[in-house]
């Protein structure tokens, strides 16, 4: 997809162009600047259109279509309607297979130029996003180029937003392909590439034997029930000197059956997206090394099946993590909370300036926030305004939940030092992030649950490539606060 900013409207070189107007036609002066083009027809189109969102079109005017959109009310044109209009525009396009469009959208009153035209492609990249990679007969978007009018903003945000949906695109591809093709070695694979492409990073593989040297057993005792073999990923960007690095840790299960705690069969195909915070990892590490960005990264991925099998780990065995510290397995569906226990204390090694770990870990987030909010916790409150202002930032939402110490008292063992389950389901994702917290007491830690975020379910089933925005604006804003 190729993505233009134009200083000017009065030469149209694609097939249709896009007008939003609002409600009083004296703030048409996109309108006004292009009906010259049009033969007076804005002003006589734009009464029919009566309430935000609704759309007429004109087709064959001078070689071009035209769209109008209503936008509502000057005064309350935001982010939110912003959202809403680039939808319905990106939806009207591809199923009028457009091929190429200006689009002319006035300015939001919430956000300056240059956030509204990165908000305006990525959310329209996420539209024009395709898998087609098992399709005999492809339905292919016609959509290829999309040029911007919007007079304030600056042609570099253009190339920002392209490098953060290479990053987005990246994951969604990796999240969207069939367990049988994106395995463990599949992902290893794929950050060696990374690294072939981009000088600034560096691939270390650990594998099933140096991981037993290391100690990581809650690690391996996840993957002792697949063939497929598991793998620690250390991607390492470095962007600067020899300053601390930020760590991302990513839950990379690429098919979660729930091992001998069996899932129920309903929509277990969708555990192929069990990855998707690995695949974050992906897509930021590509994302960061596109904006050369002045900042130094550690990404690790712990990757592996969750598999029954005569091999796989049983409720009620005990195995001890690299930390030391044992833990006795009830539920073998906890599974990613174990690999992330021995990837979040491999990461004390880098000391590191903060780590977040990302991961789709429980059911229990969705039911607390839906799927339009991921949840995030911490026990560090400026690492939590950082996480926060990016979230407002990207337009990519999270929400922080609780992590008290009371909440602790779930995870006690009679015979371990801790269960990785609480035997009930309540506060199921606030107990989750408590077991992780007793991995990373030395150095500042946020943990992120995508679970209700990172795909969407269903018949239409997709991964969003979030919160690779989210995690991109982190970068972005601690590397120009150096």
């Amino acid at each position: 997809m190729n993505y233009g900013l134009l200083n000017s409207i009065t030469k149209l070189n694609h097939e249709c162009l896009v007008i939003g107007v609002f409600s009083n036609s004296d703030a048409n002066k996109l309108a006004d600047f292009s009906d010259k083009k049009f033969n007076n027809l804005i002003p006589a189109l734009t009464p029919k259109l009566k309430e935000a969102g609704d759309t007429l079109w004109q087709a064959e005017v001078d070689g071009h279509s035209l769209m109008l959109i209503h936008c509502g009310k000057e005064k309350e044109f935001n982010a939110i309607s912003l959202r809403k209009r680039i939808d319905e525009i990106s939806t009207a396009l591809i199923k009028q297979r457009i091929q190429s469009a200006t689009i002319c959208l006035p300015q939001i009153n919430d956000h300056d130029a240059d956030w509204q035209l990165l908000q305006m492609v990525l959310q329209l990249d996420t539209h024009v996003y395709q898998m087609l990679d098992y399709k005999s007969a492809k339905k292919i978007h016609t959509l290829t180029n999309v040029d911007f009018y919007l007079p304030a903003a600056s042609a570099q945000t253009l190339s920002v937003a392209n490098a953060i949906n290479t990053g987005v695109n990246l994951t969604r591809r990796l999240a969207d392909l069939p367990a049988n093709r994106c395995t463990p070695s599949y992902l290893a694979e794929q950050a060696d590439d990374l690294a072939r492409h981009h000088e600034k990073i560096k691939t270390t593989l650990i594998n099933h034997n140096e991981m037993r040297e290391y100690g990581m057993g809650a690690f391996l005792a996840v993957a002792q029930g697949s063939v497929q073999p598991p793998y620690l990923i250390e991607l390492k960007y470095q962007g600067v000197g020899n300053s601390a690095p930020i760590v991302l840790v990513g839950k990379g299960i690429t098919f979660d059956s729930g091992g001998l705690s069996i899932k129920p069969a309903s929509a277990m195909d969708e555990m192929k997206y069990d990855m998707a915070g690995a695949a974050s990892v992906l897509g930021t590490l590509n994302a960061c090394a596109l904006l050369n960005l002045p900042i130094n990264v550690i990404g690790l991925i712990a990757t592996a099946e969750n598999m029954p099998s005569g091999t796989a780990v049983k409720p009620g065995d005990i195995v001890t993590s690299m930390s030391g510290q044992t833990i006795e397995i009830l539920n073998t569906d906890a599974e990613g909370r174990l690999v992330l226990a021995d990837a979040l204390t491999y990461a004390e090694r880098f000391n590191p300036e903060f780590v977040i770990d990302i991961a789709t870990l429980t059911g229990a987030i969705i039911v607390a926030l839906g799927t339009s909010t991921t949840g995030f916790m911490t026990t560090d409150n400026e690492l939590a305004a950082l996480i926060n202002q990016a979230a407002e930032d990207s337009e990519d939402r999270c929400w922080r939940m609780p992590l008290d110490d009371i909440y602790q008292d779930a995870l006690d063992s009679p015979i371990a030092d801790m269960i990785n389950a609480g035997f009930d389901r309540t506060a199921g994702s606030i107990t989750a992030a408590c077991f992780l917290s007793r991995f990373t007491k030395n150095y500042r830690w946020a943990h992120l649950d995508v679970a209700g975020t990172a795909w969407v379910s269903g018949k239409k089933r997709h991964a969003t490539g979030r919160p690779v925005p989210l995690l991109i604006q982190i970068l972005r804003h601690v590397a120009d606060s150096r």
